[in-house]
């Protein structure tokens, strides 16, 4: 084929050149879950071109009943099968997560295929269990350029950890955010990065080391305001971790918006710090007590400023936020601001001026 190929040291080999730009492939990652017709039909649904926005169901289980429901697609989509079913050696206090090493393989195994089997240059990856928005692919094909050209960025989400219907502007759907917490849960990643990701891949538990400072480094996704994905798996490896308490209230967005027709330049690093997070540090401090008494005189958005890691846990709990760390970043923070709404005013749960970064030790 003529192919120039970089190679690494665990064998694997990638197409250095003729890899196709033009498509973002969609990889649907799947098992054992029939309802997978249910994520495949909206995909369909809303997608627009079949050769923009091409199909790969990666199946990592032998479950016929699955596959005989993903083959009922036909040309829609490609089927292709993770071919090394062995069990995997597992270490003995780790028996029970099984699934996670499984999870890990599959993904290394399927990204290949997406990436130097046919050769494309952007992928979206959806897990079997998730809804999908109607402008899911819009928002995709619009934030693409945003993602290729600002190196300080490594993905785009459609989700939003603390996208609940209380915590949202539903009258601002086209609002997006950069995010120093690595979403997941329908996400875009282009061949560049996975290259980089390929030769250090983790045997388990690959959303937590994507979130380690080792492999960020430094890096930010784009994510949406209200939800572009929504999981309806509430059984799985994770025996529904987060579901009943969060996961399950997240506000699908349902009013389409075309975010091809807007100018999301704002989104670049210095353009974004600049005004999102000035915007922030002008907004009036005020505290809890406050807000929940209905003591401020204005509906303009408002600062809360934490501390310590007890104290923004405290406040994220009050709020009905997600209250966990990933290497020390909670989620949806950039700069270690968190946005949502309280009673329709927009509140910042923000550092204090003098914040130094992210501190690991925070659990």
């Amino acid at each position: 084929m003529g192919f120039f190929k970089e190679s690494y040291e665990d064998g694997y080999q990638f197409n250095k050149s003729n890899f196709n730009t033009s498509t973002v492939a969609v990889l649907v990652i799947a098992c054992n879950r029939p309802s997978i017709s249910r994520c495949l039909n909206k995909l369909l649904k809303y997608r627009k071109s079949k050769e923009q926005f091409p199909i790969i169901v990666s199946q990592d289980c032998i479950h016929e009943r699955t596959s005989q429901v993903i083959k009922s697609f036909g040309s829609e989509i490609t089927h292709i099968h993770q071919p090394d079913q062995k069990e995997i050696k597992v270490p003995s206090k780790e028996k029970k997560f099984n699934g996670y090493f499984k999870i890990a393989r599959h993904y290394k195994w399927a990204l290949n295929q997406v990436f130097n089997t046919y050769n494309y240059g952007t992928a979206v990856i959806v897990e079997d269990d998730l809804d999908v928005a109607p402008d899911f692919f819009e928002y995709f094909k619009a934030t693409l350029p945003i993602l290729q050209k600002d190196r300080t960025l490594w993905c785009v989400s459609a989700w939003n950890d603390n996208g609940k219907f209380a915590l949202i502007d539903r009258n601002d759907p086209k609002l997006l955010y950069r995010t120093d917490f690595f979403p997941g849960l329908g996400w875009m990643l282009t061949r560049e990065l996975w290259i980089e990701l390929h030769k250090k891949w983790p045997n388990s538990y690959w959303d937590d080391w994507m979130r380690h400072p080792d492999q960020r480094k430094g890096r930010s996704c784009i994510r949406p305001e209200l939800s572009r994905s929504k999981t309806f798996g509430k059984i799985g490896v994770s025996n529904g971790l987060f579901y009943d308490k969060h996961l399950k209230f997240i506000y699908l967005n349902e009013v389409p918006v075309d975010f091809t027709k807007f100018n999301l330049t704002y989104l670049l690093k210095n353009e974004y710090d600049n005004n999102f997070v000035g915007h922030v540090y002008k907004a009036p401090q005020v505290n809890y007590n406050e807000l929940k008494t209905k003591a401020i005189k204005h509906n303009d958005p408002v600062r809360i400023t934490y501390y310590t890691k007890n104290n923004l846990k405290s406040l994220t709990k009050l709020f009905g936020l997600m209250d966990d760390f990933k290497s020390g970043v909670p989620r949806t923070a950039y700069k270690g601001i968190i946005s949502f709404t309280y009673e329709n005013r927009r509140v910042y749960l923000a550092p204090s001026n003098d914040w130094k970064g992210y501190d690991p030790t925070w659990q």
